[in-house]
């Protein structure tokens, strides 16, 4: 049966930063192109004020170099800041783990449950772009179930600047199968209240991104 999952919706900006994300991502922005911002809203349709929000959001993730009155630049993010980054989410989102496992209300278990579903129906289906959605939706359950709101803040923030890389990730064949069954054993420990098996479980599934996406990086 197929969960709907409702998410808030997304600025323009955002929409902006996620297209350019991915664009730089796979190669169809290479390394030191220039992203003019007059060019981008006239592509986009949009005002220049949403691709500067989103030319900015890129520069936190460190996919662009943004300098005050030049044009931002696409860079070639290190793999020493990549593997950083990875590391810094694979803790953060396993400590929510942990706590979420002695934390999260009946309630809360009980929509976290659902929306592990409506994964599993996307994984039948195949829709990665779908599945990446509504894994969001995964993952901020995991953090709100963690009941402490600094920690929220502070993985939210961090994975902000990996998303273009876990986003990534999810074109890899046969990613969809293996990342839900990765959540099952995060979901069950955490349901089950077992903290240190949510921590090792989270923390295992977010390297597994990472080499995946390492492995995505390759191919192109």
């Amino acid at each position: 049966m197929s969960i709907a999952v409702r998410e808030a919706p997304r600025t323009r900006a955002e929409e902006l930063r996620l297209q350019l994300a991915d664009e730089i991502v796979r190669g169809a922005i290479p390394p030191g192109a220039a992203l003019d911002e007059m060019e981008l809203a006239r592509r986009f349709h949009v005002s220049r004020t949403p691709v500067r929000e989103a030319i900015r959001q890129l520069s936190a993730s460190g996919l662009i170099e943004a300098k005050p009155h030049r044009a931002a630049v696409v860079t070639r993010l290190s793999e020493e800041r990549l593997v950083s980054m990875f590391e810094a989410m694979g803790e953060l989102e396993a400590l929510c783990a942990g706590f979420s496992a002695e934390r999260m209300t009946g309630a809360e278990r009980r929509g976290f449950e659902l929306v592990h579903e409506e994964l599993r129906s996307l994984v039948q289906v195949g829709d990665p772009q779908r599945f990446h959605e509504v894994n969001e939706a995964f993952h901020a359950a995991i953090y709100a179930g963690a009941h402490n709101g600094y920690l929220a803040e502070l993985t939210l923030s961090t994975r902000a600047r990996v998303q273009p890389f876990r986003r990534a990730q999810f074109r890899t064949l046969g990613r969809l199968a293996q990342s839900h069954a990765e959540h099952d054993r995060v979901v069950v420990a955490i349901l089950r209240g077992e903290r240190e098996r949510a921590v090792a479980a989270m923390r295992a599934h977010i390297m597994t991104v990472r080499e995946t996406y390492e492995v995505y990086a390759s191919s192109l």
